[in-house]
């Protein structure tokens, strides 16, 4: 077998093994995700279903990542590399060889202890939760956009700090490149009409790959795109037309951008993190708290402070799950980069068995 191209890695943590090397085995690779310093981090099935509920949770909350609590509780690497080995199974399944040993191998390496009740745990959450976050949109526009940029604001760190090393200067120009794209493309007013079907489709796939990005919001990317009220409204009120089309999407979106960013994240994870931290900068024009319906930013007024406050809390709220990483990571010896390497490592074993 020719030799894979060498990824642009930062420096490897302490303790981390490069995902070329910890790929040598398909056992270590699995291993090296499961365990921390002191042994296997997690888990019991109710545990599980908390954990889902809790990613459920923030998943509503545009600025606050599926991927980073994922990250938190420490079944990130897991579920990616499980949503992995069911597309390749669908894969194996249709174009062979070895149609039915190939699925049914690709199947028995999907943590279904974790996957099940994880999932259960977030369409749980996500029932609960939708109505009322889409009512406090909906009534407290420009305090929820002040309490969602502060959350965003806070969460640049974690792609940034995720690349690695010190910031150079080619590394700067992706950042502000990635900054500008994003900015210019959410200066474009929002459109007015009903979400055609196509679009739906489009805004799940792009919004399925936040859960493999730490520090991007779903949300936050249906909120870009004019779709973050509409969806919730669905799920609210079970609309199950628009909830079928977003379905559609998020499966199309797990076979092939999710597929994609796995590869990124595995050839070229320092840029695709400098290009996130940029994307996630350049949109926080998005949830500027004072702007017109077409988008035009105004200066601060009237209870600016106010707002300014609910930035701050927000900002606190992913300083405290940044905060609860750190404490895992230093007591077990598995956080944010493990989990993350976790993936990596899993990229090349799903190469391997395909």
């Amino acid at each position: 077998m020719p030799a894979s191209p060498a990824p642009d890695h930062p420096s490897t943590p302490s303790g981390v093994l490069p995902a070329a090397q910890s790929g040598a085995t398909s056992a270590g690779a699995a291993s090296a995700g499961a365990l921390g310093a002191g042994g296997p981090v997690r888990r019991s099935l109710p545990g599980n279903v908390v954990r889902g509920a809790l990613i459920g949770v923030v998943e509503t909350v545009p600025g606050v990542s599926g991927g980073t609590v994922a990250l938190v509780v420490g079944i990130y690497d897991e579920l990616i590399n499980s949503a992995g080995h069911v597309v390749s199974a669908g894969k194996r399944l249709l174009l062979g060889p070895d149609r039915a040993a190939g699925a049914r191998h690709h199947l028995a390496r999907v943590e279904w202890r974790i996957v099940l009740p994880v999932a259960i745990g977030m369409v749980a959450a996500l029932l609960t939760v939708a109505g009322p976050m889409s009512h406090l949109v909906e009534e407290h526009p420009v305090t929820m956009r002040a309490l969602f940029f502060g959350m965003v604001l806070a969460s640049v760190g974690v792609p940034l700090r995720l690349a690695g090393g010190a910031l150079r200067v080619r590394d700067a120009a992706v950042v502000a490149a990635a900054t500008v794209l994003a900015f210019v493309l959410v200066s474009v007013p929002p459109t007015t009409v009903a979400p055609a079907p196509l679009l739906v489709v489009l805004a799940a796939m792009v919004a399925v790959s936040a859960l493999l990005l730490p520090g991007l919001s779903g949300s936050f990317l249906l909120l870009t795109i004019g779709l973050y009220q509409p969806t919730l409204r669905a799920v609210d009120e079970l609309d199950l037309g628009y909830l079928s089309l977003f379905l559609l999407g998020a499966a199309l979106g797990m076979v092939v951008i999710v597929k994609g960013l796995q590869w990124l994240l595995d050839r070229h994870h320092r840029v695709t993190m400098l290009a996130l931290t940029g994307l996630m900068l350049g949109a926080l024009r998005t949830l500027w708290p004072w702007q017109l319906e077409d988008r035009t930013l105004l200066a601060p007024e009237g209870d600016w402070w106010l707002q300014l406050l609910a930035a701050a809390a927000g900002c606190v709220v992913v300083l405290v799950l940044l905060a609860v990483d750190a404490r895992t990571r230093a007591r077990t010896g598995h956080g944010a980069q493990e989990e993350l390497a976790g993936v990596e490592s899993g990229v090349e074993d799903t190469d391997r068995t395909r």
